[in-house]
């Protein structure tokens, strides 16, 4: 308040000294008096101005730190001393001779006035800071309060599970002791062949240890994992894939489902993993993996070739089948054949899995449930009436004929990689020669239905009887007419005679 009491009162005497200082140089020069002093004077009209008291050179910092300096003369000896006054804002010098102001210079106190600027900044700078690190404080303690609640929250659920696991342990122990080969059986042998019992299932799915991913497929990945010492094979959907997970699950529940050829199935469980929930079917581990792998690296004579063409077919012709009954099966289409969804057993033989496009079929009420899954088969297998788009949704057998044509693609798929006479193809999927690798709905359309070709059977199969035989039988099941291609029964029949008449020869 003083700093700006002192301003205004040094402006209004600038303001009175300033109206005192004469105008004209001419009229100073000519009445000058004895005791007269001239000053240089920079805001007359002229450049110097008469006076009998002093002159004046003075400086002055406005409200917006704007420096003015002033040089004159004064007639009012009562206000005005000849001596510094320094200032922050304000200061004046004063002298008695002729033009002796011209060459002062005036400054004000450097040090006041960072006495006096000092309090102001820093009050800015602390209205600044202060919010930024008051906010910043406020994120970090909530940050650190949720983190520490989702630990705590952690802790006790391992603890809850870790319980639960002992719980398991002192109740249920001589299940625990048992194989999975055991337990297996005895689903079989309850008579229900539904699968195993919820209680087993969630005791399994809990204590699964995963080990290695040994395959990835549009569904989800397929790994490798121990219960007990067993190998065992997990096969892991997202949740967005929930409708397979769950079709999968409820095919194979279904009654009297348990045969060998089928994918043995054990336990279904949602659980998380890396904070992402993933639904689980547990099914039977095959070292050999599936056919599609299989044939990759395996060379075939004509029983291998015959043993798992006919426990393909044998497993498709028990889901085609209708169980009559109290505890009946009703009829399975599996709608995805093909050799990366046929797993090859230790023995040689093979068994259908991935029932997630199956529908399923009851002849006693006519009932024919296609599921809640909107996703279709691989493009590369499917038959002319699916690329046509003429299927008939509400009949069974339709379906069943889609099976029957991919199957007759795996069966060139498997007879390819028989040695006749030193001789084998190397494996090649169908149509490897004319589609892309992953080909359009459009690319497989204008191949099987528009140019009508069918996978290229080698001459020197025609030289071979089992072979020649294979190659009738391929023929048979691809044809364009679904009305016209073989039952899977008697693809089965086939197949039976062919190595019957093969191990006679």
């Amino acid at each position: 308040m003083r700093s700006r009491e002192s301003k205004h009162r040094w402006r209004r005497m600038l303001e009175k000294y300033k109206t005192d200082a004469p105008t004209k140089e001419k009229s100073i020069m000519r009445g000058r008096k004895s005791k007269e002093i001239i000053c240089y004077c920079d805001v007359c009209k002229t450049t110097s101005c008469v006076t009998t008291v002093a002159c004046y050179a003075s400086i002055i910092r406005d409200e917006n730190n704007y420096i003015q300096r002033q040089k004159g003369c004064t007639n009012r000896p009562e206000i005005l001393t000849c001596s510094p006054k320094m200032e922050s804002i304000f200061n004046i010098e004063c002298c008695n001779t002729d033009f002796c102001n011209r060459n002062i210079t005036v400054t004000l106190n450097s040090e006041m006035k960072q006495t006096v600027s000092l309090p102001i900044n820093l009050a800015l700078l602390i209205g600044i800071l202060v919010p930024i690190l008051f906010s910043v404080m406020l994120i970090i303690v909530v940050i650190s309060y949720f983190r520490w609640k989702y630990k705590r929250r952690m802790d006790d659920l391992c603890v809850r599970e870790r319980r639960l696991l002992d719980d398991c342990d002192s109740k249920s122990s001589k299940e625990e002791k048992s194989s999975l080969k055991e337990l297996y059986d005895q689903s079989v042998t309850s008579g229900s062949g539904s699968g195993l019992p919820f209680l087993v299932q969630s005791t399994v799915a809990r204590q699964v240890m995963m080990v290695e991913m040994i395959g990835k497929g549009r569904y989800g990945e397929v790994w490798k994992g121990m219960y007990h010492g067993e190998c065992i094979a997990v096969k892991t959907f997202s949740s967005r894939d929930e409708a397979s997970w769950d079709r999968e699950t409820e095919i194979y529940n279904t009654v009297l489902l348990r045969h060998d050829n089928i994918l043995g199935y054990l336990a279904s469980d949602m659980t998380s993993r890396n904070s992402c929930t993933q639904l689980w079917l547990i099914m039977h581990f095959h070292v050999n993996g599936s056919l599609y792998d299989y044939l990759q690296h395996v060379v075939l004579d004509h029983q291998s070739m015959l043993l798992l063409a006919y426990s393909a077919a044998a497993g498709i012709v028990h889901l085609h089948t209708e169980i009559l009954g109290k505890q009946g099966k009703p009829a399975i289409a599996h709608r995805d054949i093909k050799s990366k969804n046929i797993l090859v057993k230790k023995d040689g033989s093979c068994c259908i899995g991935d029932l997630g496009l199956a529908v399923i079929h009851s002849r006693e009420n006519n009932y024919l449930d296609l599921g809640n899954n909107p996703k279709v088969g691989t493009k590369r297998y499917m038959a002319p009436e699916i690329l046509e788009e003429t299927l008939n949704p509400n009949l069974f057998e339709s379906f069943k004929c889609v099976d029957v044509y991919a199957f007759g693609l795996v069966l060139w798929e498997i007879t390819r990689r028989c040695v006749v006479n030193g001789i084998s193809e190397e494996y090649k999927p169908p149509f490897w020669d004319v589609v892309p690798s992953d080909p359009s709905f459009e690319d497989m359309r204008k191949v099987v239905c528009t140019d009508q070709q069918r996978p290229v059977i080698p001459n020197r199969w025609s030289t071979d009887p089992v072979l020649n035989q294979m190659s009738k039988l391929m023929k048979e099941c691809w044809r364009a007419e679904s009305k016209a291609r073989l039952s899977m029964l008697r693809v089965k029949k086939t197949l039976h005679r062919i190595n019957n008449k093969s191990e006679d020869d």
